[in-house]
């Protein structure tokens, strides 16, 4: 039995919670890594895990072999990496979190300045709006937007993330203008569910007064594209992040509402697990992405900038 690999594979059934989800992370089928959960159970002599129709729990032996071998796979992993002479053959794998709309809109970027700079390491990119436990889900590194919330783990801020209120300038047309925060609640707001926690939309002045306006909720959904589609295509108004938007805006294909009020920002953290040693692919991996995160959104708004800058030249000369 090749230890070391299963305790690799303990360790991600453990963080998952699950021998299905740890066989599908480790590119397995789930019959072998029960296989050799067994096999090391019999080969300790003890029983780490007590099984149950639909879920598991780690005996206290099991929860201290637990803690033991992920310190002893850090370690092997740390010595590897002081003995390399090239951090381009950095190896391995590397599980990212990401909230839907940042990560189909900006982490793809972040993906391949990654694997331009180490393309010996596998990528696990996983979606989710929920507050995703880095501990539990097996995810190396997670980016979070807003309220950091509960959990050991270290927090590192990369900037903010803009919200825009917009609406199509069909609907504008067909609707009527929107001049006042009080004017909202008269119009269909369209939001991702876990957006805002009432019918409420905090506005921030330019003069720094902040206040909330009522809205009317009238489509909710559990994704980002379907809001941002049925807002292009003039169902209703709602609150886009800027990078997911601001080609559109851009274009002429959204216009920004109440221009002289901002929706309060999203902060943006990277997390990843307080672990020590930290392993050398997730400390790597952070100082690669504290450099190109800000940058690629950077970029998104300059690119933006620049195609309304040739659409103005384009109707000068019209």
């Amino acid at each position: 039995m090749n230890l070391l690999e299963t305790m690799r594979i303990y360790a991600r059934v453990v963080e998952r919670g699950s021998m299905s989800s740890a066989a599908r992370d480790l590119n397995m089928g789930q019959p072998a890594v029960s296989e050799r959960i067994e096999r090391l159970e019999k080969y300790l002599g003890c029983r780490l895990l007590l099984r149950s129709a639909r879920a598991f729990n780690c005996t206290p032996e099991g929860l201290a072999f637990y803690e033991r071998s992920k310190k002893i796979l850090c370690s092997v992993e740390q010595a590897i990496a002081e003995i390399s002479n090239d951090e381009r053959d950095l190896s391995g794998s590397i599980r990212i979190a990401a909230p839907h709309c940042f990560g189909e809109t900006v982490v793809p970027e972040a993906l391949k300045f990654i694997r331009a700079t180490y393309p010996q390491l596998d990528l696990d990119l996983v979606l989710n709006d929920r507050v995703v436990d880095l501990v539990t889900e097996g995810v190396d590194i997670s980016f979070r937007l807003g309220q950091l919330g509960e959990g050991a783990f270290i927090a590192c801020r990369l900037g903010k993330i803009d919200r825009v209120l917009v609406a199509a300038p069909e609907y504008l047309e067909r609707c009527g203008p929107i001049r006042e925060p009080d004017d909202l609640n008269r119009h269909p707001f369209i939001r991702v569910q876990c957006m805002f926690g009432s019918d409420q939309l905090p506005l921030k002045h330019i003069d720094s007064v902040v206040e909330s306006a009522p809205i009317q909720s009238a489509i909710k959904t559990s994704h980002w594209r379907p809001m941002y589609e049925l807002i292009l295509a003039g169902v209703g108004i709602g609150v886009i992040e800027e990078h997911a938007c601001a080609a559109a805006l851009a274009d002429r294909k959204l216009t920004r509402l109440l221009p002289e009020f901002n929706v309060p920002p999203f902060d943006l953290h990277l997390l990843f697990q307080a672990q020590r040693p930290i392993p050398s692919r997730v400390r790597m991996i952070v100082a690669l992405l504290k450099k190109c995160t800000p940058d690629i959104l950077g970029r998104v708004g300059r690119d933006a900038g620049e195609t309304a800058r040739r659409i103005e030249a384009l109707l000068d000369e019209s």
